[in-house]
């Protein structure tokens, strides 16, 4: 819709922003949803909550860096809560290691997936509506979680149930270690809702620029987590433990108890949002649109996944200390996500914000500070990596063969590290501006890097390290062709 057009709107004597405003408090406004970019004059500051004020108005970069420790340890434990899972598994025998090894690179993307993809819609969709000063719309998208969440779940466990069997078959996997993962993977699966539901809660409370809750709940999470986890597995004060299914059972009931702390600090009203306790009028279109965002992120976790498996196929021809080097070096980069995401996450918050509010140019500005942040964090990680890589590597391994290999990987790799900050920060700016088409192109481009580079290094019978080079370029792709979007200020106006 023009501007113009915008500004000329009435509907029953009131300006179109006063009647969005007046309808979100019942059910989220059709004719809201799509003109919500070009509001014509910003919301009194005074009808704003404080901490969207503070998206709106405080310095960018302070504001970035004092949301992204929250965010990146979010994201940090969580991760270390995974770590541990397989570390109080692996005690139990080789077997239940090899039985939830498929079962973890699962977990962890339907994790992705809820969290940062249909999450990241959830997160950018309630800024934006908070920096329009609709609390009421805003607060609707509680309910829209619950009515995404729980299909999205049932349908996960649906597809698992089914698919686990012969999945997990296909992969290899057989005898006791096959019954392991069948028991593990049916128990963490049936619980898909929960952890579906844990997420979606927790992105619409993110997107309100409170990321102080989140830490409380995952940390609190962790810490009964941790004792609660060898005690199902192992077993304690005479109870006999369930093995390696007890991580399962301990892992559903992190998610359950998350869930129930998120849901209770929202219908609460502890916070801004104030979702009444009667279902609200939902519609498709938001729904929909949250959809097309997170269907669109989730492409691009898909592709980052597959890419370190197409390069990890590739390595292992060359044995096995050369497939250690490389799992060794390339651990650092999965070590870029939660840092990148740290910084990216509170980005697209500070956009959508600011172009809810129609602050159009402060919106542009802290794409620009993000990219040159996250850029700037992981390009001196790689640099560090590539000067000192005995350091990194020693950790995992002291075998002469694969410190060689793992210092290749990080001599040609860790130089271009920036150009995965700029690319996921770039990736974020696109869940805020609904412009997800470079980002999604860029992560393909780079799945394609890595396969025709490792095929003409097969193809060649070069060294298995030469697909180095590939992940190298692939990784500068995925930077640089998501950056004519932010150039062109697509989305932004």
């Amino acid at each position: 819709m023009h501007p113009s057009a915008v500004l000329s709107r009435r509907t029953d004597g009131l300006p179109l922003l006063e009647k969005c405003r007046r309808e979100s408090e019942t059910a989220v406004p059709q004719n809201c949803w799509h003109s919500e970019t070009n509001r014509p004059s910003r919301i009194p500051a005074a009808e704003l909550d404080a901490r969207t004020r503070m998206l709106l108005e405080q310095p960018i970069a302070p504001l970035i860096l004092r949301l992204a420790l929250p965010n990146a340890t979010v994201m940090t434990v969580q991760i270390l809560i995974g770590l541990l899972e397989v570390y109080f598994v692996s005690r139990t025998g080789v077997d239940a290691l090899a039985g939830v090894a498929p079962v973890f690179p699962l977990v962890s993307l339907v994790v992705a997936i809820a969290q940062g993809a249909i999450g990241g819609g959830f997160v950018t969709t309630v800024a934006r509506a908070l920096g329009t000063g609709r609390i009421g719309a805003a607060s609707d998208y509680a309910w829209y979680a619950v009515a995404l969440g729980v299909p999205l779940g049932l349908a996960t466990t649906a597809m698992m149930l089914t698919l686990g069997p012969h999945l997990y078959g296909a992969m290899g996997i057989s005898g006791h270690a096959l019954a392991i993962a069948l028991s593990y993977s049916s128990i963490i699966f049936a619980g898909a809702v929960p952890i579906w539901l844990f997420n979606l809660l927790m992105a619409v409370v993110r997107g309100t620029g409170n990321l102080r809750i989140p830490v409380i709940v995952v940390c609190s999470g962790a810490v009964i987590l941790i004792p609660l986890s060898p005690v199902l597995i192992f077993g304690a004060f005479g109870y006999p433990g369930l093995g390696p299914s007890g991580g399962a059972v301990a892992m559903l009931v992190y998610y359950g108890f998350g869930t129930l702390a998120y849901a209770c600090y929202l219908w609460g009203g502890f916070g801004v949002l104030k979702p009444s306790f009667r279902l609200p009028q939902l519609s498709l279109k938001p729904a929909l649109a949250i959809l097309r965002v997170g269907g669109m992120s989730a492409v691009v976790s898909a592709t980052t996944n597959l890419t370190l498996a197409i390069v990890t196929a590739y390595v292992a021809i060359g044995g096995v200390e050369a497939l250690a080097g490389y799992g060794a070096g390339s651990r650092l980069e999965f070590l870029l996500v939660p840092l990148a995401y740290g910084i990216g996450g509170p980005v697209g918050i500070v956009i959508s914000a600011n172009l809810g509010a129609g602050q159009t140019e402060r919106a542009v500005k802290a794409s620009w500070i993000g990219v040159l942040m996250a850029c700037t964090l992981t390009e001196l990680i790689g640099l560090a990596a590539a000067t000192f890589p005995q350091g990194w590597i020693g950790l995992f391994s002291q075998v002469p063969a694969v410190m060689q290999v793992g210092a290749e990987y990080l001599h040609r790799v860790g130089p271009l590290f920036g150009f995965f900050g700029l690319g996921y920060v770039l990736y974020c700016a696109g869940q805020a501006t609904r412009r997800m088409g470079a980002s999604v192109f860029a992560a393909l481009l780079r799945a394609a890097i890595a396969v025709l580079g490792g095929f003409a290094v097969i193809w060649l019978k070069a060294d298995v390290t030469w697909n180095f080079v590939a992940v190298a370029v692939g990784m500068v792709a995925f930077g640089l062709f998501a950056l004519p979007s932010l150039i062109r200020r697509s989305g932004y106006e």
